[in-house]
């Protein structure tokens, strides 16, 4: 068996009067479906640092604070069976953060140039998220 791709995925939350997610949209791919950042860890990179790293490529936040790991979901790909490990972390935004935005993804991974349309949405979520990437939330504390 391969070994599992190491990833992580961000939970952004921004507090108003009810807290908020970060999440996008591929601009050209809608049927991709709404999604977090996530994305794979580098070779000396920390967790941490990754999810940093994915927060700022995929919707150009870079005013962010991990509040921590909140739970590591081993399922495999949908698209192949392949294991993977994705540790989902808790992150905070400034409330006033832009509402909603376009950014064109930059660094090397197969995202990159891709534009994605990103938003905050209300919590709970109206609607689930591409890859059951929704399955975690309910550890967030307000």
């Amino acid at each position: 068996m391969p070994e599992p791709r190491i990833r992580v995925a961000a939970y952004v939350i921004r507090h108003r009067t009810t807290p908020e997610l970060l999440v996008f949209d591929h601009a050209d791919v809608p049927e991709a479906g709404t999604q977090v950042p996530a994305g794979g860890v580098l070779p000396d990179e920390s967790l941490e640092q990754a999810v940093l790293r994915e927060v700022a490529e995929e919707t150009g936040l870079t005013e962010v604070t991990v509040v921590g790991p909140i739970a590591v979901d081993h399922r495999p790909r949908e698209d192949n069976g392949r294991p993977r490990h994705t540790t989902f972390f808790h992150l905070t935004a400034a409330p006033g953060s832009a509402d909603a935005w376009h950014h064109r993804v930059h660094g090397d991974g197969t995202d990159a140039g891709m534009v994605f349309a990103c938003r905050f949405v209300p919590l709970p979520l109206a609607d689930k998220l591409a890859d059951a990437q929704d399955a975690w939330l309910g550890r967030i504390e307000g």
